[in-house]
């Protein structure tokens, strides 16, 4: 069953669902070559971003493992989209999920993202109900971990050269926090 995605709110960002005029937001974002380095895929064309902008929309549902929720973040004083987040389910049974976030370069540094990923962490434990959620990266991409360790995440996991990306291998840290842990985070 599809779900309306709410809007999250704090005092300078709003999450809202993406819609077809985010597309050169999204684009600005995913078209760089320092925003994709730590991710999968490479820098994103037109096309690519449609496509993805396409994903993003469509209704959600938390149902089934690998189900997920993308939200455009905006801020509130300029209405501009400066970031991309996102919560999937990695266990429908077990109650775990994942999150994720990008962030245009020209608005990181500005606390944006912890403000926005609290949102989503609220969002996760309160809406979803979640008992678990992981965060993971590429091991040399400090900022995200940074930020991970912010929410109150711990690392759990360092596994060395576990994938090959780009043409080389690559490290992944994955970080966890537990409902309760969260709460009592605050």
């Amino acid at each position: 069953m599809s779900r309306m995605r709410p809007a999250l709110e704090s005092r300078r960002l709003l999450l809202r669902a993406f819609g077809e005029d985010d597309f050169r937001a999204l684009y600005a974002m995913h078209s760089r070559p320092e925003v994709a380095r730590y991710l999968y895929w490479e820098p994103r064309g037109e096309g690519e971003v449609r496509k993805a902008l396409a994903r993003k929309m469509a209704p959600f549902r938390l149902e089934t493992d690998g189900d997920g929720v993308s939200f455009a973040v905006v801020l509130k004083s300029t209405s501009e989209v400066i970031g991309d987040c996102s919560v999937s389910l990695l266990s429908a049974e077990q109650r775990q999920g994942e999150t994720g976030f990008i962030f245009h370069p020209d608005h990181q540094g500005h606390g944006y993202a912890t403000e926005a990923a609290r949102l989503l962490m609220r969002f996760a434990f309160e809406e979803l109900r979640l008992h678990r959620v992981i965060g993971r990266l590429e091991a040399r991409n400090e900022p995200s971990a940074r930020l991970l360790e912010r929410l109150g995440m711990r690392r759990e996991a360092h596994f060395v050269e576990n994938e090959f990306v780009k043409g080389e291998w690559q490290s992944e840290l994955v970080y966890a926090i537990l409902e309760d842990e969260w709460r009592a985070h605050g």
